[in-house]
């Protein structure tokens, strides 16, 4: 009598069934994983205790721009790799900003963190937001815009560093 179980790669279903079903369904069983190891007693399966994502859980996307925006003005990611999440004269004031890194570490201080970040939506499609930036000891405020496009992404649209506005006439 011959079960229709899973076999191991590159077993052959008739190499298992000539040492008989019971002793081969166990050898095949261990082959592939689907029995628990010896001396286990829980009833949990290979992967029970992995980390799930939850889809339904979505950061805000002040939340998401803050931490890419500390990137790039840290010094840990060069300015390009915002260029698709910019929009207006943003991308501007980043090539303008990001070569003195001024959100960098300085010497002998922890890589910058956010430590704080809050968004004001004056209307729909548009969220102005603030984050307080760590570095060790020192702590730096950064603003910015969002604007969300007709694409239903959103985009930065303009970004201040300590009060301090970069314009065209400063560079």
């Amino acid at each position: 009598m011959t079960t229709s179980t899973r076999t191991a790669p590159g077993r052959s279903a008739s190499a298992r069934t000539a040492r008989g079903t019971a002793e081969g369904d166990a050898a095949a069983a261990r082959v592939i994983g689907t029995r628990r190891p010896p001396g286990r007693r829980d009833p949990r399966g290979p992967g029970a205790g992995r980390a799930v994502r939850r889809p339904d859980v979505v950061l805000p996307p002040q939340d998401l721009f803050a931490e890419r925006l500390l990137a790039v003005l840290s010094g840990a990611r060069p300015v390009h790799w915002m260029l698709g999440w910019t929009v207006g004269e943003a991308y501007e004031q980043l090539v303008r900003l990001a070569p003195g890194a001024p959100l960098g570490a300085a010497a002998g201080h922890r890589r910058p963190v956010v430590r704080r970040c809050r968004g004001f939506r004056p209307c729909s499609g548009v969220v102005e937001a603030y984050a307080s930036i760590a570095s060790g000891a020192r702590v730096r405020a950064m603003a910015f815009r969002l604007e969300q496009g007709a694409d239903r992404r959103w985009r930065c649209a303009a970004v201040e560093i300590g009060g301090a506005r970069v314009t065209r006439d400063d560079a």
